[in-house]
């Protein structure tokens, strides 16, 4: 007798699909997630006998072995050791309806999945096909389990959300396109893993270690930058873009990582930290790991984690490059959500991730996974870059002035500065959550500094190769006056702050007032040292943009209020690529202590508003009508309008707008087909030579095919 033959196999992709929550992967490839059964019915040419031996084997990787667990054997109706299982629902002549289940630690990746069946003394075998394993967050048993279905909902199968940006008093939001499901990118996502350091060098550990959410997270960390493994994006925080794209440009992850696949895999120019970000995100949901995006407000890069950060000036407020520590105006960062065998359940829950290439872990440019829970507690012994992360939410502020003989005068010391509004996005809507709770205790309150004080002994004593001794807490001062000041070993005889007049929106004037108060009942003299950059997020100085210095004379206790202004023409051609501008105001008196203020200063984006101009219906065309004006009384040119949204348009659109005269208000019209029913975000993106960027988005609830 002839072996068993197979006639059909039906996978039965739309009923798996639906209950694997994998419906929205636009695929027609099996996508399962591991936990969970799923069904398949085969179909024979004669009649299955009971005396049938039936042996599953489903392997993934290039080098499949038993002993790394990269190729299993199971049994019909045995549970198997390795925890795979297969069980016959029921059976008719000739058919077979199969249940089979993965164990919830499976590897996950791409598998086959073939058959052999042992009838009488014959042997046949066949390939059941391919399907794609995926982690679980709807299984209980999964490391990645979320138990909150509208968090499942938010962190996993959200296509579309909103990144953070701005400064710690003027917070924007950003639409941000992960697309996820998108054609190609689960594909895409997989190969990223395929291009890693570690499976280039050994691919059969690399794969058999694809069953942890920590080893999968640390290789993505580091492919997402390009910095060590040609990874996906290349950063840029100086200079010009002309050989890529602004970072500002990006709306979205998709159509970078289809450039970087069909690209042969040369990295993306450029990215900062939210595109990092934003890519990551993408990545780790399509994967099927619980993501999210954070912003910190006021973030710091402690270089040499003493958890000080020492900002150098001249007596004329320029900064001096004398260390390689920096207060970012914002920083945006992930967090995933699983547990930590390694560490224990108290570390369990949302652990964060940072791609953006800043301090090497390990030998490699990657962040984390480092648990929020430690961060909180100030234990940054444990794993990973747990150290990192508490500096960046935790330092400690001091700037010193160098004076021309060499004397370091400290002016600024605060201890409340870093880490100030931690916003992510907040479930089922636009709004912006507030997570610094999860990542510190109230700042002022013994706790906090109490575990500043635990974090810092720790790292005392832990050698991280980076240094021999950590620099011990500096005596805290107190604030003088009423901005950015503090005491040193002279007392403060003048407070003062930078002002602005008027809401500053590009194209137009910037009014400012520099107000000075004298705190002593004497006469006095001040030096003033005022200078205006524009500066990256970063706030690295980019370009000088004004100078002054004056003398302003104080009666007793008297205010004095000075105002200025930073021209358009001033400004204009040092804010092509950004609009951001640091002002500081050096003040210095023959008695007391040395004051600075500064001023962080974002540009307002000009009205773009969209309006769609029909109803939203899958299949079914509607035209977009998008209103922007020039804000600039000159005229601009190559002006481009980006369009892109899952679900709305398949790939990134563009319009060339050209030239628009001083003022001008204009419209595009294009034309957008919906694939997919639901709340959809739609990304609308102006630029041209002599602005960056003028970005909006608008919600859709697009109805079903009718």
């Amino acid at each position: 007798m002839a072996g068993q033959k197979i006639t059909n196999i039906d996978w039965h992709s739309k009923l798996n699909k639906a209950a694997h929550h994998t419906s929205d992967y636009n695929s027609t490839q099996v996508i399962l997630r591991r936990g969970q059964a799923f069904a398949i019915t085969l179909n024979f040419r004669t009649t299955v006998q009971p005396e049938d031996n039936f042996t599953f084997i489903a392997s993934t990787g290039l080098s499949s072995a038993e002993s790394q667990q990269t190729k299993v054997i199971f049994h019909l109706s045995e549970d198997a050791a390795n925890g795979w299982s297969a069980t016959q629902e029921h059976c008719e002549p000739g058919c077979m309806s199969l249940v089979i289940t993965s164990p919830a630690n499976a590897i996950i990746g791409r598998y086959k999945l073939k058959l052999q069946i042992a009838s009488g003394n014959k042997t046949s075998s066949a390939l059941l096909g391919q399907f794609v394993l995926l982690f679980n967050p709807w299984c209980p048993n999964d490391d990645v389990y979320m138990a909150n279905e509208k968090e499942r909902q938010e962190y996993v199968l959200n296509d579309s959300g909103i990144i953070f940006q701005g400064k710690e008093k003027y917070i924007q939001q950003e639409a941000w396109n992960y697309g996820q499901f998108e054609e190609d990118i689960l594909d895409i996502s997989l190969s990223i893993l395929d291009r890693s350091l570690n499976h280039r060098q050994d691919p059969a550990t690399d794969v058999s270690n694809r069953n942890d959410p920590i080893y999968v997270c640390r290789v993505i960390s580091a492919m997402v930058n390009s910095n060590d493994e040609k990874g996906v994006v290349e950063g840029k925080w100086s200079g010009n873009y002309r050989s890529g794209t602004n970072p500002l440009h990006w709306s979205g992850s998709v159509t970078i990582l289809r450039k970087w696949y069909r690209g042969r895999y040369k990295p993306i120019r450029y990215g900062q930290c939210w595109v990092f970000a934003g890519v990551m995100c993408t990545v780790l949901r399509s994967l099927g790991i619980p993501t999210r995006v954070i912003t910190n407000f006021n973030s710091a890069h402690d270089s040499n984690i003493n958890l000080s950060i020492d900002k150098y000036i001249d007596v004329s407020g320029k900064s001096l490059h004398l260390t390689e520590d920096s207060v970012w105006n914002f920083h945006v960062w992930n967090e995933s959500w699983f547990t930590r065998r390694d560490l224990g359940s108290f570390y369990d829950g949302w652990q964060v991730l940072d791609a953006t290439p800043q301090e090497k872990s390990k030998g490699i440019y990657r962040c984390g996974p480092a648990s929020t829970r430690a961060i909180k507690e100030g234990h940054v012994n444990l794993d990973y870059d747990s150290s990192f992360v508490f500096a960046a939410v935790n330092a400690d502020c001091v700037t010193w002035i160098q004076h021309s003989n060499k004397r370091k005068e400290r002016i600024y010391s605060n201890t409340r500065k870093i880490g100030k509004f931690i916003s992510t996005k907040a479930v089922g809507t636009n709004t912006r959550v507030d997570v610094t709770d999860n990542y510190k205790y109230p700042e002022g309150s013994s706790k906090e500094r109490q575990v500043y004080k635990k974090a810092l002994k720790l790292l005392s004593v832990r050698n991280t190769g980076r240094r021999n001794k950590v620099t011990k807490p500096r005596r805290r001062f107190p604030v003088a006056g009423r901005q950015n000041m503090a005491a040193t070993t002279r007392k403060p005889i003048v407070s003062g702050k930078l002002k602005l007049d008027a809401p500053p929106v590009i194209g137009q004037d910037i009014l400012l007032t520099l107000a000075l108060q004298n705190l002593t009942a004497d006469f006095k003299t001040i030096k003033v040292k005022l200078k205006a950059s524009a500066v990256l997020y970063t706030r690295k100085p980019k370009a000088e943009i004004l100078q002054w210095s004056r003398s302003v004379q104080l009666g007793s206790e008297e205010v004095k209020e000075i105002a200025f202004k930073i021209t358009y023409s001033q400004y204009k051609n040092a804010l092509l690529d950004d609009r951001k501008i640091l002002v500081t105001a050096v003040c210095e008196a023959r008695q007391g202590a040395s004051l600075l203020l500064e001023k962080d200063i974002v540009l307002q984006d000009p009205l773009l508003t969209i309006e769609v101009l029909g109803p939203a219906v899958v299949h079914k065309a509607t035209n977009v009508l998008v209103t922007f004006t020039n804000p600039l009384s000159e005229e601009v040119t190559d002006c481009v309008l980006r369009a892109e949204g899952s679900g709305l348009l398949k790939e990134q659109l563009k319009i060339n707008v050209g030239r628009m005269a001083p003022m001008e208000t204009s419209t595009a019209e294009f034309e957008i087909i919906p694939y997919k029913s639901g709340i959809r975000q739609l990304q609308v993106d102006l630029a041209c030579i002599r602005f960056s960027n003028i970005k909006g988005f608008v919600m859709l609830d697009v109805a079903p095919a009718q």
